[in-house]
């Protein structure tokens, strides 16, 4: 399940990848913008500054912004950094693997195998779609889905 942190750094690239090429977005703002608590943002947005995806300047005209282009930014690898492994239980990852105390075989286990099978169908999804694609389909549903729902 998505966490609150993934939640808000996903809607926080959104908000930079509609940034005009070149300028910059200071936290408060990315913050204010998407009611998100701007103390949890500073922490989202450091995080996603160590791992490369975005690039942060000091000054008046200082802020954070895409460190690639939104269609070489990954969403799969924007959720593991903030969320970690994609998999709905540990002995299902394939980064952060650990057995259960309760199986005496994970290969058998019909709970690991059919939790593989959806850490992969996530994966497929999630590794193949750009930020670029994230942002377009963001605009395409929210026109779409009817008041109230």
């Amino acid at each position: 399940m998505l966490t609150k942190k993934g939640k808000y750094g996903l809607k926080a690239l959104v908000d930079l990848a509609q940034l005009p090429q070149g300028e910059t977005a200071f936290v408060t703002e990315i913050a204010t913008r998407n009611n998100i608590p701007k103390k949890f943002l500073d922490t989202i947005l450091l995080e996603l500054r160590n791992s490369g995806i975005l690039r942060s300047k000091k000054g008046p005209n200082g802020g954070y912004s895409l460190s690639k282009t939104p269609s070489e930014i990954m969403i799969g690898q924007v959720i593991r950094t903030l969320d970690g492994p994609l998999a709905p239980i540990r002995c299902a990852s394939r980064t952060a693997f650990e057995a259960c105390d309760d199986c005496d075989d994970p290969e058998t286990c019909q709970v690991r195998v059919s939790m593989t099978d959806v850490r992969d169908a996530i994966a497929t999804i999630l590794d193949n779609m750009t930020l670029a694609q994230f942002v377009a389909r963001d605009g395409q549903k929210a026109r779409s889905i009817p008041a109230g729902k």
